[in-house]
């Protein structure tokens, strides 16, 4: 089953001529809106370039992948968060032998680890048998910490991974954004070639109408005698011409709707075709000044994508140096733990069996590489890459301002080139209005005249091309200044 998108109907050009030596140029167009019962929505016959952006960042499946870069960079985070997880451990160990029954131990714990690095532990530990350490207890409750005094007091590899993929989070929404406007880039300029394929097609239409008329009256003509039969064939040959030159622009038109089908989907990921009768409307020239450069120029410094990621990546790598600058620190670890009886036979309070200074468990951790190879060559990489992301950074931001004035010169270019064409259209017009005036008292020939038509109609033609070019100018200013459309 097709689906298409929207539906309407447009009307040929008709042109109304009062014989054959008194042409008027001018083209009717007429719009009719259906109403859709199923539906109970209006059907519009004009497919806008702002109705379509809107479909492409609603539904097209490029921008829905995008939009997986940040559930991704959620489910990293939350991974690192998985390292300050509090955790239930439970240890069982019995040993029997000759009938003997040496020692039952059962250890049971609760860590909760913090941000700060200090880790708090809960523990219930029950012992028996006959083989027990003397240190042992039967019951014994622990409630303590550890602190790290030495290496990863100021950051550890729980803080370092969970500070990076928050970063990572950045770098996610700064890649999504970079091919969220790839898309739109490309969706733009398949949007304008179809703009032009339209217009151009009414331009050709309207030309071959003309030579078909004038073929025809010319015929006429020759058969009554009142005009050379060779008449007749420069006509047909005109004709000939202009029918090959529809053909092709209807090829043209329907290869560019088909390209962007590509870009058409629904909310439910169906493919969406562009009916036949659907047409852009008329383009409005937006103009862009020095103002708007500045703009844009000061996005591209701050927020276009490519720059924004080498920023965090070298935040990244800030990280990284910071830990691994701790990790030339020796590793010394105080443990404290007050323990107390559990469970006591005796009700009644006892200090001697309850947590208190008395009752403790105190322990220190030391571990010092003595030549800290692997830590210092650790370091100068994460250094090295930073100079080596430094300098990427400064290349992009160069060439990320030179491609910005590059594409603003493109637009300017078409701006002033459209100008001149509309003007020259315009003369184009009265020459061939001039020429049928002479033709018409017997000052020129057929020849002429199909020649200054078919110039204007190729003039014509040149200035909806460069309005489809200004038009995709437009849209590359704005991807070059990491934006989906201008400011």
């Amino acid at each position: 089953m097709k689906h298409t998108i929207i539906s309407g109907v447009h009307q040929s050009n008709a042109f109304d001529r009062k014989g054959f030596s008194t042409p008027r140029f001018y083209t009717i167009y007429v719009f009719i809106l259906l109403m859709s019962a199923l539906s109970n929505a209006k059907a519009q016959a004009t497919f806008s370039y702002e109705d379509f952006k809107s479909l492409v960042l609603k539904n097209h499946p490029t921008v829905k992948q995008a939009n997986l870069y940040l559930a991704d960079a959620d489910a990293e985070i939350m991974q690192a968060r998985g390292a300050f997880d509090p955790k239930l451990s439970s240890d069982f160990d019995r040993k029997a032998f000759k009938g003997d029954d040496y020692y039952n131990r059962w250890h049971n714990a609760l860590k909760i680890p913090t941000w700060t690095g200090v880790d708090f532990k809960v523990g219930y530990d029950q012992s028996s048998g006959k083989k027990l350490l003397a240190e042992e207890s039967s019951r014994l409750i622990v409630a303590g910490l550890s602190v790290p005094i030495g290496q990863g007091l100021v950051i550890d590899a729980r803080r370092n991974t969970l500070k990076q993929a928050n970063l990572a989070k950045n770098i996610a929404e700064a890649e999504r954004q970079k091919l969220i406007n790839k898309t739109i880039l490309y969706a733009a300029k398949s949007y304008w070639e179809w703009w032009f394929s339209h217009q151009q097609l009414q331009f050709v239409r309207e030309g071959y109408d003309l030579a078909n008329q004038r073929f025809i009256a010319t015929r006429e003509r020759s058969r009554v005698g009142e005009q050379a039969t060779i008449d007749s064939v420069e006509a047909k040959i005109t004709l000939q011409d202009r029918e090959v030159a529809l053909e092709q622009a209807q090829v043209d038109l329907q290869n560019t709707r088909l390209a962007l089908s590509n870009y058409l989907w629904d909310d439910k990921e169906n493919p969406l075709e562009l009916p036949e009768n659907a047409f852009p409307p008329a383009s409005a020239v937006i103009k862009v000044d020095e103002t708007t450069l500045q703009g844009l120029i000061s996005q591209a410094k701050s927020r276009h994508p490519e720059i924004q990621k080498y920023d965090l990546k070298i935040q990244q790598l800030g990280i990284e140096e910071k830990f691994r600058r701790e990790m030339l620190k020796p590793t010394l670890n105080a443990n404290f733990n007050f323990i107390a009886d559990s469970f006591s036979s005796n009700p009644a309070y006892s200090y001697e069996n309850s947590f208190s200074t008395n009752n403790h468990k105190l322990g220190f951790e030391f571990v010092m590489p003595l030549f800290l190879r692997k830590e210092r060559g650790k370091l100068q990489q994460i250094r090295i890459k930073q100079l080596s992301t430094g300098f990427e950074l400064n290349l992009a931001r160069r060439e990320i301002m030179n491609d910005v004035y590059a594409a603003y010169n493109e637009v300017k270019n078409y701006e002033r080139q459209l100008r001149i064409q509309q003007d020259a259209a315009k003369n184009q017009e009265l020459l061939t209005k001039a020429e049928q005036r002479k033709f018409e008292i017997g000052e020129s020939t057929l020849f002429l005249i199909n020649s200054r038509e078919s110039k204007l109609i190729d003039m014509r033609i040149k200035v909806e091309s460069l309005k489809s070019k200004y038009e995709k100018a437009l849209a590359n200013l704005a991807y070059t200044a990491g934006l989906p459309d201008l400011l």
